[in-house]
């Protein structure tokens, strides 16, 4: 049955693809003025085949509907090699490779091709790629895409090279033009490895780089949690057709990436993220207590390990320990200390986006007082409950904001950590930073473009007193429907004031200063808003 719907599958992909081709028109519209921009995506995010060594046919394992679960153990399964830092996949008569069709975005797009139903929980960079087109971006001319195998450091040798290769062919392909990345979660801390390992060729090749939703100082509730439940990728019925938790648990155990995610025991956190168990003690009288003990970044590695001391993943006929890897965390450590050496070259902009308003995991708690936890090797199949933090529900903001890197801004915008790559208010920033809206009145911060009607300013002296009078007036264009449909219900405008004084260090030195601004009711999209502010002075 399982042979027959892939057929089907298979089938209804090749009349899809047939339909595209008879309706694909030209693009609309092609801007040659653009510079080229590279996407990167995060963990999870690119779409893998495994090539047979011996026939050379290869087989979508990341990400698929049918037979996913057993292929993905089959294929994607790995072991940890520390002499080389990669992550080897326990099938050696396959190898994972990244699609490049498309000029690397089809890799980046829509993760699983196939899917019909629910396919908008496998979109990653979908939307962008869609909107960009719109702007007048061409793929291969001006828009392209950088999958990798994200199993494998950040660091990794192979995928840096790799990532050099496509600087320089995305610069050749444009022209010669310098290029704008943009990277999205992990996707970034990848490109800040780069950076600091690679800082010549880096400046050699880019213009900007926009960062968005990336963790700089890791994602400690979401990976604390990983590592000792595993992760669904999407949510609600869709997880009845991917990868079991359990199947993921498995291959991220074994992947430096996820260890690289993990939060920085040497930031200086606001609030420091913890693991936190309760436990019952049993004193030498006899007697218990139950105890929540709390441990910080370093000191939670101990319950890492107790808690998967007997992790076990069974791959065929092979039973393969999967402890919690203390090699893997001293290579991501030292991969911390690359991160953090990092600087931005002068001739290149950097930028950042991070998510805000979502209960975002920080601190980790196993186990309550009604119901301790009495074997910390149980904790893989225990619930665990969050203190949360404002992020994207990821990545918190105090992670994300701390890039450590000269920025030229950094700019925060409500919403979820992968639906945030589909969100208006982020496209139209990064449409701004890229240049592509010849629009020098936009303001990213509060998203509305400020256009100035009226200015007026004065100077004279009456009765001793230096007057300064000010008129100021705009117009603010918003396209928020949400906002509009509230302003819609004010009648009358909005009026405040101010006024300010300040007497001098010597007798009769005084000045004064007051103004009023007047906001007035919404009218076709627009607020008019109108600054009347005067001043005086006056000297013995």
């Amino acid at each position: 049955m399982a042979a027959l719907l892939e057929e089907l599958v298979k089938t209804l992909e090749a009349l899809e693809l047939w339909m595209k081709l008879i309706k694909k028109t030209p693009q609309d519209y092609v801007d040659p003025t653009l510079d080229p921009v590279l996407l990167v995506p995060g963990i999870a995010g690119s779409i893998l085949n495994a090539v047979d060594e011996k026939t050379g046919n290869e087989e979508r394992i990341w990400v698929r509907i049918l037979g996913a679960d057993h292929e993905f153990r089959t294929k994607l399964w790995s072991l940890f090699d520390p002499s080389t830092g990669e992550t080897i996949s326990i099938d050696r008569d396959s190898r994972i490779e990244v699609p490049e069709d498309r000029f690397g975005l089809y890799a980046i797009d829509v993760l699983d091709p196939d899917m019909i139903i629910g396919r908008e929980s496998v979109y990653y960079f979908h939307d962008m790629i869609v909107e960009m087109l719109k702007w007048g971006y061409q793929e291969g001319k001006t828009l392209f895409g950088f999958g990798y195998d994200f199993r494998q450091s950040n660091r990794f040798q192979g995928t840096l090279e790799r990532f050099a290769a496509k600087l320089e062919s995305v610069y050749t392909a444009s022209g010669g033009k310098k290029i704008n990345i943009i990277s999205h979660s992990m996707g970034g801390l990848l490109v800040k490895c780069f950076l600091s390992l690679h800082s010549d060729i880096f400046e050699k090749y880019v213009k900007s780089w926009i960062a968005i939703a990336a963790p700089f100082r890791g994602a400690p509730g979401y990976i604390t949690s990983t590592l000792l439940n595993g992760m669904s990728f999407v949510e609600g019925w869709q997880q009845n057709f991917f990868i079991s938790k359990w199947s993921m648990h498995q291959l991220l155990i074994e992947c430096p990436s996820i260890y690289e995610l993990m939060p920085c025991p040497d930031f200086h956190w606001e609030n420091p993220p913890l693991l936190e168990v309760w436990r019952e003690k049993t004193s030498v009288n006899g007697n218990s207590t139950v105890m929540l003990e709390s441990f910080p970044p370093v000191e939670a590695v101990p319950i890492f390990t107790e808690a998967l001391a007997c992790n076990m993943a069974s791959c065929g006929d092979l039973k393969i320990p999967l402890p919690f890897n203390m090699e893997i965390l001293r290579w991501s450590n030292e991969t911390r200390k690359v991160l953090s050496s990092a600087k931005v070259p002068q001739t290149v902009k950097f930028y950042n986006i991070y998510g805000t308003n979502i209960e975002t995991p920080h601190t980790v708690c196993y186990g309550s007082e009604d119901a301790p936890v009495s074997d910390l090797r149980q904790l893989p199949k225990d619930l665990a409950n969050f203190v949360n933090v404002d992020g994207d529900g990821t990545v918190p903001v105090e992670s994300a904001k701390a890039d450590g890197l000269n920025a030229e801004a950094r700019v925060g915008v409500p919403g979820e950590h992968r639906e945030i790559l589909c969100d208006r208010h982020v496209f139209r920033i990064v449409k701004h930073w890229l240049r592509a809206d010849n629009d020098p009145f936009y303001n990213p911060i509060n998203d509305y473009v400020i256009l100035p009607t009226a200015f007026e300013i004065e100077r004279f002296q009456e009765k001793g007193l230096e007057v300064t009078s000010l008129k100021e007036e705009w117009e603010m264009i918003e396209d928020d429907s949400d906002e509009q449909d509230e302003m819609a219900h004010q009648e009358k405008p909005l009026v405040a004031s101010v006024s300010v004084s300040h007497v001098g260090g010597h007798e009769g030195s005084r000045e004064e200063a007051c103004g009023t601004i007047v906001v007035h009711p919404q009218h076709n999209g627009k607020k008019h808003v109108e600054l009347n502010a005067m001043s005086l002075s006056a000297n013995a």
